[in-house]
């Protein structure tokens, strides 16, 4: 059984990543095993030390197994059987999105990983630490999550093998997948087991995801469907792309916990089960999960830096949640749209405790959730009957019912500025510019005390009606915010800039509008540096535009542009005066007949290639 251990706030330890560690706490076995695809770092920016912390928290003996090589069992092993259960993660990203670019390239770096280092972690690690986990311990338990699992729930759109996959649960041996945030699942499910229980029995858990096999679903299959709604098979929607986008209307509709239902999805083998989302955090729960005795340090026993580390170090989330739903985005399908706020005097305790962790100098360089400024924000519906379902709370226009208030978010800052040790507190990204248009006042905050110089926002595209596909604000929003903006820093007398965030390639962006937001940086003097192509990752609105072709929720087609070329032209015209991209701007030119770009008059954005005459 559990016993509850007294754990120490004021010095407190990292949790064993071996068997000897795990003797000097008096351990004998482990109960959960976590492995994960990221280096140990014991920062709640990290899920995996948030999930173990929790179980720890509970009274239950957590081992960790860092990057375990997988080319065979031996690390997978290091650390003996757990009494009840592993717990696998890829990491805090897909590891699919951590090991490729956009391009499909291999990327050269790896933030969760020692000194940026590459090829730590193998592609679906999830799958591949499963596997390797079965083949050692074939029967103890496997409890699968993290952003990579939670988003393969169901059968998905693969960018990288141009296919649609099945669940990551059918293609694994893992038991269940525990899906969006996940401390009170996993918790469930270790008392459950360690109550005795068979995780063949562990069915009706929110948040959670199981199998069935086929015949048991043949023979249940009436009863099954009480109360829950059967999508589109594996093999109807791998065939069909309409049927694809209604798979994935269903399951973006049922996002919620309070009036979703349990979906339910046959593949060739077995039938996936998702019962409805597991509930937000309360205040109290979140301000716990935070307070944890987290070191804020990488593991001592790795010697070079850990990157992400160093990005999230002396950050502070406030919140959890995000009603944006920009459609690239897989927040709405993991955390969930309504937000969950910590309190203040729980986030002004994290903040104190900044000085007893080494390398602090004063300065808080982030503050917010998934975004920056949901801090405390609510809508009267939620509680009852939950996220509305054909209507987004902030677009094309901030509805009514939406408490957008900034007050709550304006008492934090202004608290946090006057506690002992905080020289300064930056918001340097994540501002939803639309919501911060409606409070004066906390731009006027944000202007005065919490920008660094430079603040990150993300427009992502000129072109409306590609800012339609992506539920965005318009054009003409970021135009008056940062109007707003310069108008501030001026009264202010500070020398401040916006740096914009853009995005080439999203589905409904043809070549003609990539060159007219080209035109409109040269015009305005906007030309960013900051620029990524858009990469079609799982469970995402978006992702479903780009292999189907269509809108999911209005049914209307959408251009694509699906080729690799087509992918490099559109991003080389936003930076159409690097010289390496000449050769694609100017293919991207002539096939829009926009040769009047090429030239050397001042509204051209390259030059004639030498012995080609100008065609007018």
């Amino acid at each position: 059984m559990k016993q509850k251990r007294n754990v120490c706030k004021d010095s407190p330890e990292f949790l064993p990543m071996s068997l000897e560690a795990g003797n000097d706490r008096g351990w004998q076995e482990f109960d959960v095993i976590i492995v994960t695809g990221d280096a140990y770092v014991d920062h709640p920016g990290f899920g995996t030390s948030i999930i173990a912390r929790v179980l720890e928290d509970e009274g239950y003996r957590v081992g960790i197994i860092a990057q375990p090589s997988w080319e065979n069992t031996d690390d997978f092993k290091k650390l003996g059987r757990p009494r009840l259960f592993f717990a696998i993660s890829a990491g805090n990203t897909d590891s699919m999105v951590s090991n490729y670019k956009p391009s499909k390239r291999l990327r050269h770096e790896d933030a969760y990983s020692p000194g940026n280092k590459t090829g730590l972690r193998p592609n679906r690690a999830t799958i591949v630490y499963s596997n390797r986990l079965k083949e050692s311990f074939p029967d103890v338990p496997q409890i699968i999550g993290g952003i990579e699992a939670s988003l393969r729930r169901f059968a998905q759109y693969d960018y990288w093998s141009d296919k649609v996959r099945q669940s990551i649960l059918a293609d694994s041996p893992a038991d269940m997948i525990v899906y969006g945030m996940g401390e009170l699942q996993i918790v469930e499910i270790a008392d459950i087991l360690d109550k005795g229980g068979s995780i063949s029995d562990v069915r009706d858990i929110d948040g959670t995801v199981w199998k069935m096999d086929i015949r048991s679903w043949r023979e249940k299959h009436d009863e099954m469907l009480i109360d829950s709604i059967e999508i589109p098979s594996y093999t109807e929607i791998s065939k069909d792309k309409e049927l694809y986008a209604k798979a994935f209307r269903i399951i973006y509709q049922e996002q919620d916990h309070t009036c979703g239902k349990r979906l339910i999805q046959p593949h060739p083998k077995t039938v996936i089960i998702q019962n409805k989302p597991m509930r937000p955090l309360t205040c109290k729960e979140l301000d716990h999960v935070y307070e944890l005795p987290y070191t804020r340090q990488a593991h001592p026993s790795y010697k070079d830096v850990i990157p992400a580390l160093d990005m999230v170090k002396f950050s502070i989330n406030t919140h959890r949640g995000c009603f944006g739903s920009c459609s690239f985005c897989a927040i709405t399908l993991h955390q969930g749209r309504i937000i969950s706020s910590r309190s203040i005097d729980s986030i002004i305790r994290e903040a104190e405790g900044f000085k007893d962790v080494k390398g602090f100098k004063g300065t808080i360089n982030g503050l917010g959730g998934p975004s920056a400024n949901m801090y405390g924000m609510y809508c009267k519906k939620w509680e009852k009957k939950g996220t509305c379902r054909e209507k987004s709370c902030i677009y094309p226009e901030i509805c009514p019912s939406l408490d957008t208030s900034h007050k709550k978010l304006i008492d934090l800052m202004q608290m946090l500025r006057g506690t002992d040790g905080i020289s300064r507190i930056f918001v340097g990204y994540g501002v939803r510019y639309d919501l911060a248009l409606m409070d004066e006042e906390y731009m006027e905050e944000l202007c005065a005390h919490h920008v660094s110089g430079q603040l990150k926002v993300a427009p992502e595209h000129y072109c409306d009606h590609v800012t339609d596909t992506m539920n965005k604000p318009s054009r003409e929003v970021f135009e008056i915010f940062e109007r707003k903006f310069n108008e501030i820093n001026r009264r202010l007398g500070k020398d401040q800039y916006l740096v914009p965030f853009l995005m080439s390639g999203h589905p409904g962006c043809t070549l003609k509008d990539m060159i007219e937001t080209a035109e409109y940086l040269r015009d305005t003097g906007r030309y960013t540096k900051q620029v990524q192509d858009f990469t079609p990752t799982p469970m995402t609105v978006s992702t479903c535009m780009f292999h189907t072709g269509m809108d999911p929720f209005s049914r209307k087609k959408i251009y694509v542009a699906k080729s690799q070329k087509d992918k490099n032209i559109q991003r080389a015209m936003l930076h159409y005066k690097e010289a390496s991209n000449y050769n694609l701007v100017y293919e991207g030119l002539k096939r829009a007949n926009r040769l009047d770009l090429i030239g050397n008059s001042w509204n051209c954005l390259i030059g004639r290639k030498k012995g080609v005459k100008r065609q007018r």
